[in-house]
């Protein structure tokens, strides 16, 4: 299949040499529509226990530590929770922050335990969720819509999901979280203009996210990488775009 990836692979090399950490590259967005961490803060109290599926090296969460009373975040890959384990002690260790290697589809926690649980660009499975949840708690997710970075997917031939319509995920999520039993289910989403102000920018970002499948492993590869930056760069950079959406849902 031209768009599968080995995605347990992938996080696991990444994981251990960059982790989920992105700062280093120089990107300008037009106004987004919310931070995600910033909702997770708006719904969290000093006295809740928040679960972050899909925490990758950690950096997002450690940055919020002091906002709840305990936070777990739990990663598939070994390589990632390894490299937040690194990242908590380099801040000098929060004592209420965990870090576990765990599978979202199993997790190993007991029912209502959690006040509030958050999944950036990671899958989650509803029924855990809920189960996982204390009652009026909340979860909140933000994903990569379809579209996100069309221009790139289109000029490689195959991308994260090129030919999927846009909409599929959040309507499949939207389904799962009703049958799970949540309520109060809203959902919001935005596409804007993305600039990368050099080539090497876009290229950390090929390389270490899952954009376009077995980047660099096709020959032809940096010859459309070279005419993808020649055909969308501008005064502001080179262009392309960032489409997520967010759902939040109530027990």
């Amino acid at each position: 299949m031209k768009n599968k990836i080995d995605y347990a692979g992938f996080y696991e090399r990444v994981g251990r040499t960059n982790g989920w950490n992105f700062s280093s590259m120089n990107v300008v967005s037009e106004k987004i529509g919310w931070n995600f961490y910033e909702e997770v803060v708006r719904h969290t109290r000093s006295s809740d226990l928040l679960l972050d599926i899909g925490t990758g090296g950690g950096e997002a969460v450690l940055s919020i530590a002091k906002e709840a009373l305990l936070l777990v975040g739990i990663d598939l890959a070994q390589g990632m929770i390894e490299t937040a384990q690194h990242n908590l002690l380099a801040t000098g260790g929060h004592s209420n922050v965990r870090f576990l290697h765990m599978d979202a589809e199993k997790l190993v926690f007991p029912d209502y335990f959690f006040n509030v649980v958050s999944s950036r660009h990671s899958g989650f499975s509803a029924s855990e969720v809920f189960r996982v949840l204390a009652e009026g708690g909340i979860f909140l997710t933000q994903q990569v819509s379809e579209h996100d970075k069309s221009n790139i997917s289109e000029a490689f031939g195959r991308g994260q999901s090129l030919g999927i319509q846009p909409g599929t995920l959040m309507e499949r999520y939207n389904q799962e979280l009703q049958q799970a039993g949540f309520q109060d289910i809203q959902a919001r989403e935005y596409n804007v203009v993305e600039h990368y102000a050099t080539p090497e920018d876009l290229m950390f970002l090929l390389t270490h996210a899952p954009i376009i499948p077995d980047f660099g492993k096709v020959e032809t590869d940096f010859e459309r990488f070279q005419q993808f930056v020649k055909e969308n760069h501008d005064e502001k950079g080179i262009r392309t775009n960032s489409a997520r959406f967010m759902i939040t849902a109530r027990k």
